[in-house]
């Protein structure tokens, strides 16, 4: 049992909202007294009695009587060297019977270090100590009792701070009426004003006020002791899953962990972790499973040497969130998971550590003490993200590191990586998860890629009522810069902030934050990627252009047929052909090149390309090219691509996915497009500010039409068995799909070259209003006016807003007064763009 001293520095340290509020009581009981005038008149007030303040310099003295009397060994450890002979002599003085089993008077760095202390405390335990007085000052001894009592075997501890000095004579106790009057506080600050300054008059009023607001004294919550070993059994050695070679567990077998490690172009650290890893295998059954995100530095080749591992190639990069979910899908469902980057390494027990923390009550997540290469402490604990915190940080960053935790995100503060207490979240580089939180809590968020999904997740386990907590005697050791520190990731973690503020809180809210983050990347903009984070936070048009994940909809290679309508397009028939990759060697996919009515040399360089087969027709009517890649293609389902659109693989492998499952999200798709972006190099100011403003149209991401590409499948085929005769046929599709028979597929973005000049983009308008005349169907210009009116945020949201309808009207007048008097030969394009 512990014995604490509850005044306002106990409030300080232990109060509700302070970082070791809810430590004490989880692994011993505590007998707490008041000890402090404000403390005690609160007590009078809350229960109507009258308490006694019961300071251990008033306690000990009697304590040590009785311990003398009744053949108690007590043992001291605090103080110097010096300290403990003054008080050795002044015990042999006052009580020559008592049994002094020892004095130990460690250093900061002993009660600091978990391995030292565990020493220190096996030290007592072999003195065979009953009553250990610990005089290191709060909160060190609070703290160090908590989490080694058990270990010194004492049957009592009592937390009595600067009874050590008193009983040495090194410190004198205040007059008796100073006392009675409550101000001894005063006396002693008069003694040692440097030390006792900062305790008295900084952090004291703050505590006598949260004393004063509150309800409850803060002493610590009753607890069930836990005894160290009381622990998972399939952690200890010799577990029947475990054939002590340091083997991973494969297979059926069970195990007490899962590692779950990303990797992508890991090559150069991936062989340290492993072999770290091996070590932690000797301790507990551990299984090991690696999602590699497409890497082509050799990292596979590294893993392939590790035939006790479960390598998944995902095939590309899909973030680290992405990644961890591919990889959780092969965790059975009673083994708890450490997730760990692949550029650490683990110290030796570090698991176990974290598994034994693990284990106690309410404790959803453990995290590791992080160090850098050098052997120095990562601030890997980190608070909620708040208004305050992201203000302290942009102004100040690293400068005051100890400033009120209002005020900073990050804990600098080395003292509360010394002992395990519950913390808000920790770096994702390295955490152990319970197998319940894993189920409870399903995917980690992939849209934010990299960084801060680690926030994210741990905020939503502290909202399910799971606590994570920091675990000092768990250690590894990271790269650091593993993830790479490029402007594009520098603006990315920037974005994901503001995306995180957006998630979890209020429009107002988000947008304050977004400012602050602003702020953050400006002062610092000396530096070129700081300059283009700030860009890029400001801008959120250029979002769109930041690194995100190759979603992944299937491990399968689903066939088609891309089908190509080309006329006249000798200039950019070779560079859309290139962009298909190796689509052009399989077999399963079919592509066709429709030359219709070209006069250059269309034909002739499809022609020429592998894999293609390029046909020609003599009329220039892009609806006559597609059926005649209907009639000739035999595979479904069928991409229609524009010629001069760039498209990958990726996505048309993910779209054909997506149309050949019975079921995508729920519902059965019959058409769908891949995702775009815009290229708008070279484009004009108010050809920019247009489209701008169409990109921000949140209709765009739920229609067919506009991104030069669109598939159908053999089902949603049978809508229209033929193309009409009319220029827009990707509108024409689109509107005979009912929204839940189409879908934009969230994948690598096909890129549409824009008109760079206003008269290229007034052709297209003009093209535009042909197809909306051509096409039955009510008018959408309610709607689309209704979208652009909501997209307004602000002056330049709202210029890109009035441009687009200017332009728009501009062309449909111009489509009035001419264009609708010719009729349109072959299909209407802009050439400025080609």
């Amino acid at each position: 049992m512990g014995v604490a001293s509850i005044n306002l520095d106990h409030v300080h340290h232990f109060g509700t909202r302070e970082v070791w509020g809810d430590t004490l009581g989880r692994r011993i009981e505590w007998l707490n007294l008041i000890d402090g005038a404000p403390i005690a008149t609160k007590a009078r007030r809350l229960t109507g009695q009258t308490w006694p303040r019961l300071a251990g310099s008033d306690l000990i003295a009697p304590i040590l009587d009785m311990a003398a009397e009744e053949g108690i060994r007590v043992g001291f450890l605090g103080g110097s060297e010096e300290t403990l002979e003054l008080l050795r002599a002044a015990v042999a003085r006052h009580w020559p019977d008592l049994m002094v089993s020892g004095t130990w008077s460690p250093s900061r760095a002993q009660i600091t270090d978990p391995r030292q202390s565990m020493a220190l405390a096996e030290q007592v335990q072999h003195t065979q100590t009953d009553l250990l007085v610990v005089g290191l000052g709060k909160p060190r001894q609070e703290l160090w009792i908590e989490n080694y009592a058990p270990a010194t075997g004492a049957k009592v501890l009592l937390a009595f701070g600067a009874v050590v000095d008193f009983l040495a004579g090194r410190v004198s106790r205040a007059p008796q009426a100073i006392s009675d009057a409550g101000l001894e506080w005063a006396w002693r600050l008069a003694l040692e004003p440097r030390r006792l300054a900062r305790r008295y008059l900084i952090q004291g009023p703050p505590a006598y006020l949260q004393v004063q607001r509150s309800g409850l004294i803060p002493a610590g919550r009753p607890s069930r002791p836990l005894d160290r070993d009381t622990v998972d059994p399939r952690l200890r050695s010799g577990a029947p899953s475990f054939d002590g070679n340091a083997a991973f567990v494969t297979g059926d077998q069970t195990a007490a962990l899962s590692a779950v490690i990303v990797t992508y172009n890991s090559a150069d650290d991936i062989a340290g972790l492993i072999e770290s890893l091996r070590v932690q295998a000797r301790q507990l059954a551990l299984r090991v499973i690696v999602a590699d995100n497409g890497s082509t530095d050799g990292t596979l080749d590294r893993l392939a040497a590790h035939r006790d591992i479960t390598v998944i190639e995902t095939g590309r990069n899909l973030g680290y969130a992405g990644g961890i979910n591919v990889a959780l899908k092969s965790v059975p469902a009673a083994e708890h998971v450490a997730i760990l980057n692949p550029d650490l390494t683990v110290d030796d027990g570090a698991l176990l550590a974290l598994a034994n923390r693990l284990a106690r009550p309410g404790v959803g997540i453990a995290a590791p003490t992080i160090r850098d290469e050098s052997g120095q402490i990562f601030p890997s604990i980190r608070r909620e993200p708040t208004l305050a915190r992201a203000l302290g940080d942009a102004v100040l960053g690293s400068r005051l590191p100890t400033r009120s935790p209002r005020w900073s995100e990050t804990d600098q503060d080395l003292a509360h990586y010394a002992y395990p207490h519950p913390i808000d979240w920790a770096s994702g580089a390295a955490l152990l998860v319970h197998c319940d939180v894993v189920a409870t809590m399903g995917d980690w968020d992939d849209d934010y890629f990299l960084f801060m999904e680690e926030v994210d997740y741990q905020r939503r386990v502290r909202e399910s009522g799971y606590e994570i907590w920091f675990e000092p005697a768990a250690t590894v050791r990271h790269r650091q810069g593993g993830s790479g520190t490029s402007s594009a990731l520098i603006a990315l973690m920037a974005c994901n902030r503001v995306r995180y503020a957006e998630k979890h809180g209020s429009k107002l809210r988000a947008g304050c934050f977004r400012a602050i983050v602003g702020l953050h990347e400006l002062v610092r903009s000396k530096e070129e990627r700081h300059r283009i984070a700030f860009a890029t936070v400001i801008d959120r048009d250029r979002w769109r252009d930041l690194p995100r994940a190759d979603r992944q909809l299937s491990l399968t290679r689903a066939g088609g047929a891309v089908i190509i309508p080309a006329h006249n397009e000798a200039s950019v028939i070779a560079r859309t052909l290139g962009s298909l990759g190796d689509l052009l060697d399989d077999p399963a996919i079919e592509i066709i090149v429709i030359s219709n009515g070209s006069s250059d040399a269309t034909l002739a360089i499809a022609s020429s390309v592998p894999g293609v087969r390029a046909v020609e027709i003599s009329q220039a009517s892009k609806t006559a090219a597609l059926n005649e890649g209907d009639r000739i293609a035999t595979g479904w389902p069928r991409l229609y691509l524009d010629a001069d659109i760039d498209i990958g693989a990726t996505a048309v492998r993910d779209v054909f996915s997506a149309l050949s499952t019975d079921d995508v999200g729920g519902r059965a798709l019959e058409a769908a497009r891949p995702a775009s972006t815009a290229q708008l190099q070279g484009a004009s100011w108010i050809v920019r500010s247009y489209y701008r403003a169409r990109g921000r149209m949140p209709g765009l991401d739920r229609s067919l039409w506009g991104a030069g590409a669109y598939a159908v499948n053999e089902a949603g085929h049978r809508r229209f068995e033929r193309f009409p005769d009319v220029t827009g046929d990707d509108l024409f599709v689109d509107r005979l799909f009912p929204d839940e028979t189409k879908a934009v597929v969230d994948t690598e973005p096909v890129v549409v070259r824009m008109p760079r000049s206003l008269s290229g983009l007034l052709a297209i308008q003009r093209r535009g209003a042909r197809v909306s005349g051509q096409l039955d169907g009510p008018s959408t210009a309610g709607g689309t006016v209704r979208e652009l009116v909501s997209t307004v945020r602000g002056p330049r949201s709202a210029l890109d807003a009035c441009i687009y309808c200017a332009i728009a009207v501009a062309g449909r007048l111009q489509f009035g007064l001419h264009g609708n008097r010719r009729p349109a030969v072959g299909w209407e394009r802009d050439e400025s763009s080609r």
